[in-house]
């Protein structure tokens, strides 16, 4: 992963910034907690500093993009201090007239760009001292594919691309390769549920998992020592029977006034909708789908560490070659690419035939990562502004490596554009934004998958292309039937999108006397294929014990974040009251928010700190040294010894040298030997057949004159040849049927609608050709 550096960094040794400064954080301890699907995470962050002059160290950091931090404290020598939230201005100008008058103080804030980046200033840290950070927060565990639960500590910060004209900023951080980061990271999680806890994955290296019961519904981990800081620290957790919808109400804050969100109980929903078999089974074979692929100059770094010529942009080729095989004759598609400016294969979207495809191929085999920077607003504007296709349902499949330093704006245009599309959104490598992945897919109504470490990019994409499939859900709505005198009030937004087995969180204040043996009902019904459908769930008013107010907080970051939104659409209007409402709110929960900080002043240290402040900036473990702009007082800037490249040549330094771009001396693209999987499907015709070619034979292990020979007389040679490549897929792909399995149901139906003779004679044929003993049903004839 940092081997994209080669011959870009200055040699360092011992606590030094990149600038030759000493480092003051030394260490971080992370304690993760994860009861069923909602995590708590505290990070204790160690500080001295050896100078003989006072500092101020800044470090920008990331976190999970809808993570809801809700403590700030400082331990300084005995003195214990804990931060308040505030308003953003008030709190920075306490900040700053606090070192001004040498006393000790403490800033954390939240990047007005992205809510996934956070800046934390200690400030006037005598000769000599230690400060030692807590910071906690709480968030949700996402579901992926197989059921884990998605658990992602941010241990990668790339800086983010910023757009041409975009304001300028003023805080120096620094960002240099994992090799380098001068202080180390411990990490340990504790896992507690109603069900048992089957398995705990990881892409880092980490100690076996220790049961702390009998019946196996706790356990704890903990990161192996030496973690390098190459890559994010991710857990993926799994339960048994984990699509269970649970209900979990909270007791109110008993010093916090009763009707307010604090002082009233909160319930949290989780429901895992189940479509009928009949309607999962015919997955539409219309739909507009627009492919969005990232080809700036990060793209051509290597998508994990085993595999070090697989580069991300080659492995969104493989994928988009899999896309493209898996659309049903009839549907429209485009695609899209771009970097500091974009491109597309069509003016419009066209429609799906044999012509279409092969020339979107041959255009997305030329592709390399070679646009520049990152500038995803402009290509999504033009996308919005083609009119949609009537009854062709539009869905945008979005691929990037998420390093964009405007996701607000971003998300926002994908939000006011939610009504004609679904979106899909695709985060490669390590480091890519989550407020930007997971923004794009809630605001579009679609899903969010994330590639890293060992992850291969085409099962989870082609899992999406199957929601994309799914019949839309329409007419969603949401009611509770509860005791008398009790009512609800949503803190959620409305649920847009619904898909087989994914969960749908539900946020809710209760308001009135609630009885803890009373019962209450919430139900979500909805249209499915046109016809009317249900899921409800009956949940036991009585407040759980020992959640502390773990539900209020993530209510509040949630409805937080809702009013943001609404904020920001409302720019230029010069309304206040909404931005009022989120201080508020944020003061009240104790949760951050873009419009607030925490500000901690140690008043007691004593005597004034003397002499002038020196300024380190902390490192972060990052890809390159390119801007990142974030809140005014936040900068990422290239400090690490470099050449002056310009930024859209930064991709010539990942990889090995020469191979970075491709392309051989003569301009060409380097076409390296596909893999047999990809060698077959990229020989399917856009109707779902084969044909009885030498290439063919070839990706089957067989010689031309071995096929053609076995091949019964009285049957079209491109049904022959269909039926040997799906024995072959069958036979010998089954590990990877999430890849095939939609062009293979196009084959099949290509081959019903065929109505040949002498199929189960193929079949036999064919599995003696390939030594194979698959079954006609299996093929789906």
């Amino acid at each position: 992963m940092f081997p994209c550096f080669t011959g870009m960094m200055v040699n360092c040794c011992g606590l030094l910034t990149a600038q030759k400064e000493p480092v003051p954080l030394k260490s971080i301890e992370v304690e993760l907690q994860v009861r069923d699907h909602v995590a708590t995470v505290v990070s204790t962050l160690n500080y001295e500093n050896k100078e003989d002059k006072p500092v101020e160290a800044v470090f920008v950091f990331p976190l999970p993009g809808d993570a809801a931090v809700c403590h700030f404290s400082a331990k300084v020598g005995q003195t214990h201090i804990v931060a308040e939230v505030k308003e953003k201005q008030q709190a920075r100008e306490e900040y700053d007239d606090a070192l001004s008058s040498g006393q000790q103080a403490f800033l954390l804030e939240e990047s007005d760009q992205s809510p996934d980046i956070f800046s934390l200033s200690v400030g006037s840290l005598p000769p000599g001292e230690s400060a030692s950070i807590r910071l906690e927060y709480v968030t949700e565990l996402a579901v992926q594919a197989d059921d884990g639960l998605r658990f992602c500590l941010p241990a990668v910060l790339n800086p983010r691309y910023q757009p041409q004209g975009s304001e300028d900023v003023s805080v120096q951080v620094t960002s240099v390769p994992a090799s380098l980061v001068p202080y180390s990271l411990s990490f340990s999680a504790r896992v507690s549920s109603p069900r048992p806890v089957s398995k705990v994955e990881s892409s880092c290296s980490l100690e076996p998992l220790q049961y702390l019961n009998t019946d196996q519904t706790q356990a704890m981990v903990k990161l192996a020592a030496g973690h390098k800081f190459d890559r994010d620290v991710e857990l993926l957790i799994y339960y048994k029977d984990a699509h269970q919808p649970t209900a979990v109400v909270e007791a109110g804050q008993a010093s916090a006034k009763p009707g307010t969100l604090m002082g009233d109980p909160v319930v949290m929903v989780s429901l895992y909708p189940e479509f009928p078999q009949s309607v999962m089974s015919s997955l539409a074979s219309c739909g507009e789908f627009v492919f969005l692929l990232d080809r700036s100059g990060s793209m051509d770094c290597s998508i994990n560490n085993s595999k070090q010529e697989e580069t991300r942009i080659s492995s969104a080729r493989d994928t988009l070659l899999l896309l493209l095989k898996s659309l049903s004759m009839g549907c429209y598609f485009n695609i899209y690419s771009f970097g500091s400016r974009f491109e597309h294969i069509f003016p419009k979207s066209v429609e799906y035939n044999e012509k279409s495809m092969k020339k979107a191929l041959k255009k997305v085999e030329e592709m390399q990562a070679d646009l520049g920077g990152t500038e995803i607003l402009k290509p999504l504007e033009h996308i919005y502004k083609q009119p949609c296709i009537p009854k062709q349902p539009r869905q945008l499949f979005v691929f990037t490596d998420g390093e964009v330093g405007n996701t607000k704006e971003v998300i926002d245009l994908v939000k006011k554009n939610a009504g004609s599309h679904r979106c899909f959104s695709f985060g490669i490598g390590e480091g890519a934004s989550s407020a930007l992945i997971n923004g794009l897919a809630k605001e579009g109504g679609g899903h969010a998958q994330f590639i890293t470490g060992t992850d291969r990019m085409q099962p989870k994409v082609m899992q999406s292309l199957r929601f994309a499939l799914q019949p839309a859900v329409e007419d969603i709505s949401v009611t509770w039937d509860l005791p008398k005198g009790v009512s609800a009030t949503v803190l959620s937004p409305p649920i847009t999108a619904i898909f087989q087995g994914q969960r749908s969180l539900i946020y809710a204040q209760l308001t009135g006397q609630c009885l803890e043996a009373a019962e209450g009902c919430v139900m979500v019904k909805y249209s499915l294929a046109g016809h009317p459908s249900q899921n409800q769930l009956h949940f036991c008013l009585k407040p759980a014990e020992d959640t502390g107010l773990t539900i209020h907080r993530l209510a509040a970051r949630t409805l937080i974040r809702c009013l943001e939104l609404e904020d920001r659409s409302n720019r230029g209007q010069q309304d206040e009251g909404v931005k009022k409402k989120v201080v508020e709110l944020s003061i009240q929960s104790g949760v951050s928010s873009s419009f607030t900080a925490f500000i901690a002043v140690n008043k007691d240290s004593g005597e004034s700190i003397q002499g002038p402040l020196a300024r380190r900036n902390i490192p972060t473990p990052g890809f390159y040294g390119q801007t990142l702009c974030s809140s005014p007082r936040m900068r990422l800037v290239p400090i690490m010894a470099c050449s002056s490249a310009p930024l859209n040549s930064m991709k010539m330094f990942c990889g090995t040298a020469g191979k970075a771009s491709g392309r051989d001396k003569a301009g060409a693209p380097q076409q390296p030997l596909r893999e047999p999987l990809l060698q077959l499907v990229s020989l399917q015709k856009a109707s779902g057949s084969w044909m009885l070619e030498a290439p063919l034979a070839s990706a089957l292990g067989k010689t031309s004159d071995e096929v053609e020979k076995l091949k019964p007389a009285s049957v079209n040679k491109e049904v022959w040849a269909t039926i040997l490549a799906l024995i072959w897929l069958h036979g010998f792909k089954m590990d990877v049927k999430e890849e095939w399995e939609l062009l293979a149901m196009k084959a099949a139906s290509w081959l019903r609608a065929q109505n040949g003779p002498c199929v189960t004679e193929c079949v036999e044929a064919g599995n003696a050709l390939l030594g194979c003993s698959v079954q006609k049903d299996a093929l789906g004839l």
